[in-house]
């Protein structure tokens, strides 16, 4: 796990697209980030790291082509789409090509079968978040290579199976939200210890850790609920940079902790002040997406509940076998002092680059 955190420490991939279908007529525009289009089609023709409207526009119609080659839509039969106009969108993360899109279908009633391909032989972990409003009623989707094919039937709108696809990419995003995990682990791991005379020791019963585990876990649950909440209402909105230039200092400041111990006892609240800025990285993913009120509260509260399910799941791993271990060398030198130290010098490495904008290990 350690050797991909380089790769995994942003937010993940993620195009948006609105589609208007009202019988026949097609419209709708497909908001895919520039970084992916330049790792599939490579626009930076410069090679100075910057991509610019002149390089973009050349490359209209390869863009257009390569997108719509991996989209497609049945009503009836195969429906016609094309690329109509191309703009530029700055979204939390950065820059966004914006395809326009127009088409009809053979049939003006009828189930709509959507296939999207994006980028899934490149990127397993990239997902295609969709508003699709089928003959005046809004429905919502997640494409992974998992669920690239998916129907969906005028009129008819199951709340709970997008409460439950909800609910599924809310565990997915904290499983690969490294940063979001080293940092419920640096608070996690003091916890089947005791710091007394200057050193560590193992805790003499269960359920002094699990007392300890639940303070930690409940605070920051609490905390990015609140957070995760009012972003992803469009109630308060961070840059995406400084948000996850936070993230990466609230996971060196947690495991320096471990190290140099300053706030004992009260881990809790460390896990609270900045779960409230883990709160604004997780909500990136419905706030992009611009759902209608009533479904992004569905959404929200299932993919809320996804987070701390998966959540909950490292820390029912994490938490017996730290335990067995606790009065172990392997445990108090390997796992809680190298362990420590490991994830400030990942962490450290997160900062600079989120801070200064570089890119100091590649992908």
């Amino acid at each position: 796990m350690l050797c991909s955190l380089p790769a995994l420490a942003h937010k993940a991939s993620d195009s948006y697209l609105v589609l208007d279908i009202k019988g026949q007529e097609v419209s709708g525009q497909w908001d895919i980030a520039l970084r992916d289009i330049d790792f599939a089609l490579g626009l930076d023709q410069d090679g100075n790291g910057e991509i610019n409207w002149g390089e973009l526009r050349t490359r209209h119609a390869d863009i257009a082509a390569w997108a719509l080659s991996r989209l497609s839509l049945k009503r009836g039969e195969s429906c016609t789409v094309q690329v109509t106009q191309h703009q530029v969108d700055e979204h939390t993360d950065g820059s966004y090509a914006v395809l326009k899109l127009a088409g009809t279908c053979p049939g003006a009633t009828g189930e709509l079968t959507l296939n999207y391909r994006l980028l899934f032989e490149l990127d397993a972990l990239h997902r295609g978040l969709l508003r699709l409003s089928l003959d005046g009623v809004t429905q919502t989707g997640v494409f992974s290579p998992a669920r690239a094919e998916q129907r969906f039937v005028a009129g008819e709108m199951s709340r709970l199976a997008q409460f439950k696809q909800y609910v599924v990419e809310g565990v997915w995003h904290i499983w690969i939200g490294f940063d979001h995990i080293l940092f419920l682990l640096s608070l996690l791991l003091p916890a089947v210890l005791v710091h007394d005379a200057r050193r560590w020791r193992g805790v003499e019963r269960f359920s002094q850790s699990l007392r300890e585990v639940l303070w930690v876990v409940t605070s920051f649950t609490v905390a990015h609920s609140i957070t995760l909440s009012l972003a992803a209402l469009g109630l308060i909105s961070l840059p995406s940079r400084l948000v996850e230039s936070v993230i990466a200092l609230s996971v060196v400041l947690a495991a320096a902790n471990n190290l140099w111990p300053v706030v004992e006892g009260k881990r809790w609240l460390v896990a609270f002040c900045f779960g409230l800025i883990h709160g604004f990285g997780f909500a990136s993913v419905l706030a992009e997406l611009g759902l209608p009120q009533e479904t992004l509260v569905l959404s929200l509260i299932g993919f809320n509940l996804g987070v701390e399910t998966g959540q909950l799941a490292i820390v029912a791993v994490f938490l017996p076998v730290a335990y067995l271990l606790r009065h172990t060398s392997l445990y108090r030198r390997g796992v809680f002092v190298g362990g420590s130290l490991l994830t400030m010098a990942v962490a450290l490495i997160w900062l600079a680059e989120r801070v200064f904008d570089l890119k100091l290990i590649s992908s």
